[in-house]
């Protein structure tokens, strides 16, 4: 006698129920309709009590119309995280493979603080039978082309085919490149080795990082004011700071995000609107730069993909070039905490956000010039300057200042200066921030409580009155009258300081005589 245990249960896909819905709905009897599909009254009863949720699983897309069983995955807000970006990659018509897909699920889990999650193949399969996704087979030579950049072939294609197009229109002048880097700003010398090569995806390392955007002009003439993205910082923490030299915004991870790049750039097309001029932007196509908004003076270009490397300026030496530049002011600062026999305070924001300013307008325009050169996009002979050594100016200067901090602070033989300048290159600039950041609500109200722990933000500043900063400006001045061979250009800037000063003296004192003078009337 055969085993009814034993029979096979059927399963039926969520496509295949709706059918049966959609039959009833037609006014066919419900009798009928069992028949037609060979299923029990019991069975289209518990379709017909089910048809709201089958609905909310279509219209949501979150369970692919073949499958069977509506079970959630295990790790519901990955998968959510990794079927929204999925459809953002679907609807451009970019080809992913599945170990591209398996890659983002990991950088997303970080994000979302799971540690212990394995996008292993089993996982894949799963998600793909979750959503109905069919990854097609890429053949090998794709499979290179698409992770692997774009070839020789296609750089050259693009330098004598797209650019010439882009540029033609422009000037060397209203031709610009903006990108972003990280910056580990409280990293000293000793703590180099164990810096290299992190990504800093979050936790206590993203507080003692920052990204900043630069951008500047190929005829090396015009640098615009850096973009800081720091970690959230309390309101209490801008007290007294009214002026900075770069933009600063703040959110939980310090990285670049759409909303903040469209708002940088509708902040620049907004002046290039005012002077009446038009510019080409170039920019690499990373997640915070897509989705841009409506821009009237401003004409965007995409460098190609995986090309950044050897197309974009600011990655070609000018970039590089701030960073040494900033190395080294915090290298002196180190240096004179050693002579003044003080403890080694770690860097603060502000300070940070001081140095990255001044190391960027320090950045020549020979070396400037130099990078848009070698990037094939400007001619080689558009430069009169000698740009040959621009680039390697400020490593050769500061090597010496590195030798003696790290003999003083005991850094270990193997690690050297490009070490020191380079360690933070693998930090995270920007990410899908946008698709997860509801997800994310809860673990920002467990941070709340601790937010004094470790907590990095801008200190408040003691308020400095003009008279303080007048005198200090006439110490200064008789500092340097006991020093030798003090270039000229040290005694204009600090005229023009002074003469700044005795004109905000004067305007305060016109307007306190104007004030007085209508209290009378």
């Amino acid at each position: 006698m055969a085993n009814k245990g034993n029979k096979k249960r059927r399963q039926f896909s969520l496509e295949e129920k709706m059918k049966v819905v959609g039959a009833v709905d037609s006014g066919k009897r419900k009798g009928d309709v069992a028949k037609e599909f060979g299923i029990t009254p019991s069975t289209l009863s518990t379709f017909l009590k089910d048809r709201t949720k089958f609905e909310e699983k279509v219209r949501e897309a979150s369970v692919g119309p073949q499958r069977k069983r509506m079970r959630s995955a295990l790790y519901d807000d990955i998968d959510k995280a990794v079927f929204a970006w999925f459809q953002e990659i679907h609807a451009k018509n970019i080809l992913v493979t599945g170990s591209v897909i398996r890659k983002k699920a990991l950088n997303l889990a970080n994000m979302l603080g799971y540690d212990n999650f394995q996008a292993s193949v089993g996982w894949l399969n799963r998600f793909r039978d979750r959503h109905g996704i069919a990854l097609k087979a890429v053949c090998r030579e794709d499979s290179d082309r698409l992770m692997n950049g774009l070839g020789i072939d296609k750089i050259n294609e693009w330098h004598a085919g797209e650019i010439i197009k882009l540029i033609a229109d422009y000037s060397p002048d209203d031709i610009f490149n903006a990108d972003e880097t990280g910056v580990f700003f409280q990293l000293l010398p000793q703590h180099t080795l164990a810096a290299k090569g992190d990504h800093c995806r979050g936790g206590k390392k993203a507080k003692q990082r920052l990204t900043a955007l630069f951008c500047c002009n190929a005829s090396g003439t015009e640098k615009m004011r850096p973009l800081i993205v720091g970690r959230s910082a309390s309101p209490h923490c801008l007290k007294n700071i009214h002026s900075l030299p770069c933009d600063y915004r703040a959110n939980q991870w310090a990285w670049m995000t759409r909303d903040l790049f469209n708002e940088w750039l509708m902040q620049v097309d907004a002046r290039m609107k005012r002077a009446e001029r038009r510019i080409l932007l170039l920019i690499d196509n990373c997640s915070a730069h897509n989705m841009l908004p409506h821009l009237e003076r401003i004409q965007v270009g995409y460098l190609p993909s995986n090309c950044t490397a050897v197309l974009q300026p600011l990655n070609l030496g000018i970039i590089h070039t701030m960073k040494v530049l900033y190395q080294s002011h915090l290298l002196k600062q180190i240096l004179l905490k050693l002579n003044s026999s003080e403890d080694q305070e770690e860097v603060d924001i502000k300070q940070a956000i001081d140095m990255i300013a001044a190391a960027w307008w320090s950045v020549k325009p020979s070396t400037v010039v130099k990078c848009w050169q070698k990037a094939g996009i400007i001619p080689m002979e558009f430069a009169e300057c000698d740009t040959e050594s621009a680039a390697s100016e400020p490593d050769i200067a500061i090597e010496k200042l590195w030798h003696t901090v790290a003999i003083a602070t005991c850094v270990p033989n193997e690690v050297n200066f490009q070490d020191f300048v380079t360690a933070d290159d693998d930090l995270i600039i920007s990410q899908d921030t946008d698709i997860i950041q509801d997800m994310v609500a809860s673990e920002n109200t467990s941070e709340a409580g601790s937010e004094d722990e470790g907590e990095v933000s801008l200190p408040e500043q003691p308020k400095v009155t003009i008279t303080e900063a007048i005198s200090s400006v006439q110490k200064l001045r008789q500092f340097l009258s006991t020093c030798v061979d003090i270039p000229d250009a040290i005694f204009g800037q600090l005229n023009g300081i002074d003469e700044y000063l005795m004109k905000r003296v004067t305007q305060t004192l016109i307007d306190s005589k104007i004030a007085d003078f209508l209290q009378t009337k």
